[in-house]
C-alpha cells in the first residue's frame, strides 16, 4: 500500500501490475484501529476498480438517553429523552437536498420527454440527461452524509440509543409528489438511515426501528393533542409544537419502552444480539415484523 500499487495474477503464471489512483480518505483506515480484510478487484465498461473492505471491533457504550430521530422532506427532527422518559433535548437539522435534487430530477424528465424515445440516441441530450442523473445522486448523497455525521454527533454527546422508523411502515409521506418524486423521497429517507445505522455502529452505539404508526398523532405526555394546522399542534400542558417534534418525542418514547425492558440496577442496558434480517435499511424487506427491532452486530 505504501507504493499505492498491487499485482494481479493471470494466465501463465504471469502477473500485472497496477497503479492505483489513490484517494486521500483511506489513508485514515489504514491504522491500528481498522483491519483491512479483503481486496476485491472488478473490470468494467472499460475500467479497473478496487474495493478495499475494513473491519473493527466496536464497543458499545454505556447508553443515558434516548434519541428519536424524525426524517421530513426538508429537515431532521430529533428529541431526546433521558432513561426515565424526562425531556432532555430537542433540535431540528436543515435538509435542503432532496429539494436540490428533485430540481435536477424533474429537468432530467423534461428533457426525457420533450424528446420521447429519441433521447437516447443523441449524444448530447443523452449527456445531459446522465449530468443531472449525476448531480441528483451526488446531492442526496452529500446531504444524506451530512444529516447523519450531524445526528451520530449528539447522538455521541448524550450517549444515545438511537431510534429510527421502520420504513416498511411508512404511509405516503411524499404526498402531493409525483410517482417518481415519492420515490426519491423514499430512497432519501433509505440512504438517510443506512448512513446513520452504519456510523452509529462504528462509533458504538445501537440503532432501533421502532413501528412509525401515530408517532406524529399521539401526545408524548398523555391527554389530548390539538391540531392547529398540518404543521403545529398544542399539547395538554399548552406548550405549541411541530408534528415533526411530536413524532420524534413519541420515538424517543417507543425506544424507551424497548430499554426499561432491559435496564439493570446499576441503570446499564444490555444489548441482545441482532435478528438475521437486521441489516442496512436497503436490505429490509417485509420480514420486519416485530415493531421493536434492535440494530447491533451479533459480533
Amino acid at each position: 500500500m505504501n507504493s499505492k500499487t498491487i499485482r494481479i495474477a493471470v494466465l501463465y503464471n504471469e502477473w500485472v501490475k497496477l497503479e492505483l489512483q489513490w484517494y486521500d480518505h483511506i489513508d485514515r483506515y489504514f491504522n491500528d484501529e481498522w483491519k483491512l480484510k479483503e481486496i476485491l478487484v472488478s473490470y468494467r465498461d472499460n475500467i479497473i476498480w478496487v474495493y478495499f473492505a475494513f473491519e473493527k471491533e466496536v464497543v458499545f457504550r454505556q447508553l443515558r438517553t434516548i434519541i428519536g430521530v424524525d426524517i421530513n422532506f426538508s429537515n431532521i427532527t430529533y428529541t431526546i429523552t433521558d432513561v426515565h422518559g424526562n425531556l432532555v433535548s430537542m433540535g431540528i437539522i436543515p435538509f435542503n437536498g432532496l429539494k436540490r435534487a428533485l430540481v435536477h430530477r424533474i429537468i432530467a424528465e423534461g428533457i426525457q420527454r420533450k424528446y420521447s424515445r429519441k433521447w437516447r440516441h443523441v449524444k448530447g441530450i443523452r449527456g445531459t440527461v446522465r449530468r443531472h442523473g449525476r448531480r441528483t445522486r451526488n446531492i442526496l448523497n452529500d446531504s444524506s452524509h451530512y444529516v447523519s455525521r450531524r445526528i451520530i454527533e449528539i447522538a455521541k454527546e448524550f450517549n444515545a440509543l438511537i431510534v429510527l422508523e421502520n420504513l416498511n411502515k411508512l404511509r405516503n409521506r411524499a404526498n402531493g409528489l409525483r410517482k417518481f418524486n415519492k420515490k426519491l423521497s423514499l430512497w432519501a429517507y433509505h440512504r438517510i438511515q443506512s448512513y446513520i445505522y452504519y456510523k452509529a455502529l462504528v462509533e458504538g452505539l445501537p440503532t432501533a426501528f421502532v413501528n412509525p404508526r401515530g408517532s406524529s398523532k399521539t401526545p408524548p405526555i398523555g391527554g389530548k393533542l390539538t391540531f392547529i394546522n398540518y404543521k403545529w399542534a398544542k399539547l395538554p400542558n399548552g406548550h405549541i409544537v411541530t408534528r415533526d417534534i411530536v413524532a420524534s418525542w413519541n420515538l424517543a418514547l417507543k425506544g424507551l419502552n424497548y430499554l426499561t425492558r432491559d435496564v439493570g440496577s446499576r441503570g446499564s442496558v444490555e444489548t441482545p444480539k441482532a435478528p438475521d434480517q437486521m441489516q442496512t435499511q436497503e436490505g429490509m424487506g417485509e420480514k420486519l415484523v416485530p415493531e421493536i427491532i434492535l440494530g447491533v452486530p451479533s459480533s
